[in-house]
C-alpha cells in the first residue's frame, strides 16, 4: 500500500472501536486464551509499552518495524517483538515509554514519530507484564542505530504482506518444550504471542477502516 494511501486510512483510527479480545483467540497461545477471555489482569502485574511504527520505504511503500531480540537469560529471548519495554519512573505516559523505549533499541527520535492510537492491552503471563501498545508513523524511512545489546536485528514487513498473511501453526519452544501456536509468517520469519496478538487486532481494525 503506498504510504500516502496509508495515512489517509490510519488517520481515521480513532474514529473506530477496537475488535475486542473475543476476535482475538484464534491468534492467542493456549496459555493466554483465559486472560483474553476473561481480561483479568494481575495487580501485581509490571507495566510496559511498545510501538507499532509504520513509514515509507524507498518506493513509498508502507512497512512495519519489528524486532529481533539478542540471546539474553530471559523468557522473551531471540523472540520477535516490538521496540518497547517497562515503563520508567521519568516517563510521564504510557506512550511517552514507548517512544523512549524505541528511541533507546533502535534510534529513532521521538520528534519524528506522529501518534495515532492505542491498541488493547496484552498480558504476558511467562514475564508478568501488562503491556500497552500505541501506533504511531514516521513521515519518511527512519535512520535505524541498534541498540546492539537488545537488538539483534530490524525486520521490515510490508503493510500489505501483513494484511494477507493467514494464521498458522507453528513449532516454538516454550519453557524448554516444542509447542504449536497460533502464528504470522513475515518475512519468513515465525510472529506468535502478543505480537501476533497485536498485529492481528491491528489488521483487523485496518481491514474494517478500509472496507467502511
Amino acid at each position: 500500500m503506498h504510504f500516502k494511501d496509508f495515512k489517509n486510512i490510519i488517520l481515521k483510527f480513532n474514529e473506530y472501536d477496537l475488535p475486542g479480545h473475543e476476535l482475538l483467540l484464534k491468534i492467542a497461545p493456549p496459555s493466554r486464551i483465559k486472560h483474553l477471555k476473561t481480561n483479568k489482569i494481575p495487580i501485581n502485574s509490571k507495566l510496559a509499552s511498545v510501538l507499532l511504527l509504520f513509514y515509507p520505504d524507498s518506493n513509498n511503500h508502507t512497512r512495519l518495524v519489528l524486532i529481533l531480540r539478542n540471546t539474553y537469560n530471559g523468557v522473551h529471548s531471540n523472540q520477535i517483538g516490538f521496540p518497547g519495554g517497562k515503563l520508567e519512573s521519568t516517563d510521564k505516559s504510557y506512550f511517552e515509554a514507548a517512544l523512549r523505549e524505541t528511541n533507546e533499541e533502535i534510534g529513532v527520535l521521538k520528534e519524528n514519530i506522529s501518534y495515532v492510537g492505542q491498541l488493547s492491552q496484552v498480558y504476558i503471563p511467562p514475564s508478568n507484564f501488562n503491556v500497552f501498545p500505541f501506533v504511531g508513523f514516521c513521515n519518511s524511512k527512519p535512520k535505524f542505530e541498534l541498540n546492539k545489546v537488545e537488538v539483534k536485528s530490524i525486520l521490515e514487513p510490508t503493510l500489505d504482506s501483513i494484511l494477507k498473511c493467514s494464521i498458522s501453526q507453528s513449532k516454538v519452544i516454550i519453557n524448554d518444550k516444542l509447542q504449536y501456536v497460533p502464528s504470522l509468517v513475515l518475512n519468513k520469519s515465525v510472529v506468535w504471542g502478543a505480537t501476533a496478538i497485536m498485529i492481528h487486532e491491528f489488521r483487523l481494525l485496518f481491514k474494517q477502516m478500509i472496507n467502511s
